[in-house]
């Protein structure tokens, strides 16, 4: 069974009317982006000349540029339609290169770049200019019919909304951070501390929580009529899904099963993650950034929460959304979901590189009827590479980097010998899941400590 059972046509002939109120709401949201610039840029204080007018003929370009896709989508034409449709060039070479390492390597780039260059990406017109790219790049996509069948099943659907929610609110809490830098910087206070007006919980805070509540009961009524109940197949003990899927929000641990055994994914990284947010206050001797959005004074745990959190578990769970398919098999966006797609992979254990590939020996064995101890040093001797290259990563790095690295010495000083090596364990911990990753993406590792004797694999 394939997921994209649908033609071109008849999936052009079903979105066309999707897409209509798609661009027209873009032209609409860019027409409104347009006077907004207008009056800022006429109010007092505001910029002159060129740089007045400028961006709001941008806008207006756009605005007109999405109100013509909208009016081709109406047309209804497939050869019209086909017009609003990614090359197939491009989308093969999307697929093509699209994989699990260049999204884990790409997600780290992006969030480096975001980090350093956060005093452009946070500017208004540079955060529209991408969006207006996501939201034509969606449309353009939503023609094909691979596409939509997996974009637009309607348990998928949130999570594509959730996605523009993330970046938004990522992109705001960064543009108040970047804020509150420079006025530090002018030795003025943040604008959390200059903002002191009081609202009061009667009338004000219970009328907008009664619009809000009558805004998401419109939205869910709304929602359910639009969309069908991602409801399946009675369970079956003769037939089992596939993929057979968790839930959107564990989706994040059942990929992290590619890569690590059952216990490690679903038993030790949870508590990992529960025990880190637990003694976190108490490991941040940073008292600054108390009570307002900065990024300069926070710069080691801004850094550190946003790799643990997008980096590690929304770039998989959206990797086990939208790009796994049958047989737990990476598929490209644009690609048809085979079931009889097979990857030709051989996984080899670090122990199998050091002994056979690098060493040409066989690997240490106990002899037949060998007492338990003799087999426990045979298995001992066997992963030695692995136990001592985890060693020299968690016991001998956290006290290199403390020694050679001038920003990791003076956390050490701020925070106390125990508080650093617990800090710098959790972190090499959470560095350990893209290293783990990309080995065996790159070369077919599969476990660093491989005692299948004692079901202990890493």
């Amino acid at each position: 069974m394939m997921q994209g059972h649908v033609s071109e046509l008849e999936n052009l002939a079903g979105v066309s009317g999707f897409l209509v109120g798609w661009y027209l709401i873009a032209a609409l949201a860019n027409g409104g982006a347009a006077v907004y610039w207008w009056r800022q840029r006429r109010a007092p204080g505001g910029a002159a000349g060129v740089q007045a007018w400028l961006p709001s003929l941008l806008w207006l370009a756009a605005a007109a540029g999405f109100l013509g896709l909208s009016a081709v989508a109406l047309s209804g034409q497939p050869s019209a339609l086909s017009l609003l449709s990614l090359p197939q060039p491009l989308r093969d070479a999307a697929d093509r290169v699209l994989g699990p390492t260049l999204v884990m390597v790409g997600a780290v780039v992006l969030l480096v770049g975001f980090y350093f260059g956060r005093q452009f990406f946070v500017r208004s017109g540079v955060a529209w200019s991408v969006l207006n790219l996501a939201l034509l790049g969606l449309g353009l996509s939503l023609t094909d019919p691979d596409f939509v069948a997996i974009v637009a099943r309607p348990d998928n659907v949130p999570i594509v909304g959730l996605v523009f929610l993330l970046g938004f609110f990522t992109w705001l809490a960064a543009r108040q951070a970047v804020r509150n830098d420079r006025r530090l910087a002018r030795h003025e206070p943040p604008l959390e501390a200059v903002d002191q007006q009081r609202v009061l919980v009667w009338p004000d805070l219970v009328y907008i929580e009664l619009i809000c509540m009558v805004a998401l009961m419109t939205l869910l009524l709304v929602w359910s009529i639009l969309l069908k109940a991602p409801l399946e197949q009675p369970a079956s003990t003769v037939q089992t899904p596939n993929p057979s899927k968790a839930p959107w929000y564990f989706l994040g641990l059942q990929e992290l099963l590619m890569y690590f055994d059952p216990w490690m994914a679903g038993v030790v990284v949870p508590a990992l993650i529960i025990f880190g947010l637990m003694v976190l206050p108490y490991l941040d001797v940073n008292s600054q950034g108390d009570g307002y959005y900065t990024i300069g004074e926070r710069k080691f745990a801004y850094l550190a929460f946003q790799f643990g959190f997008l980096v590690l578990w929304i770039v998989p769970m959206l990797l086990g959304t939208f790009c796994r398919g049958p047989n737990w098999s990476f598929f490209g966006l644009y690609e048809t979901w085979d079931v009889h797609k097979v990857e030709a992979l051989n996984n080899v254990q670090l122990s199998e590189r050091f002994w056979i590939d690098w060493l040409g020996r066989p690997l240490p064995a106990a002899p037949a009827g060998a007492a338990g101890w003799q087999q426990l040093c045979a298995v001992m001797l066997r992963e030695s590479p692995g136990l001592v290259l985890l060693g020299v990563y968690l016991l001998v790095l956290p006290g290199a980097l403390a020694r050679y690295s001038r920003p990791i010495w003076a956390l050490r000083n701020r925070q106390g010998r125990c508080r650093y090596w617990i800090t710098l364990w959790l972190l090499l911990l959470m560095a350990l899941l893209p290293l783990k990753m990309l080995c065996r993406w790159l070369f077919n590792m599969n476990y660093f400590v491989a005692i299948p004797e004692y079901f202990f694999n890493i």
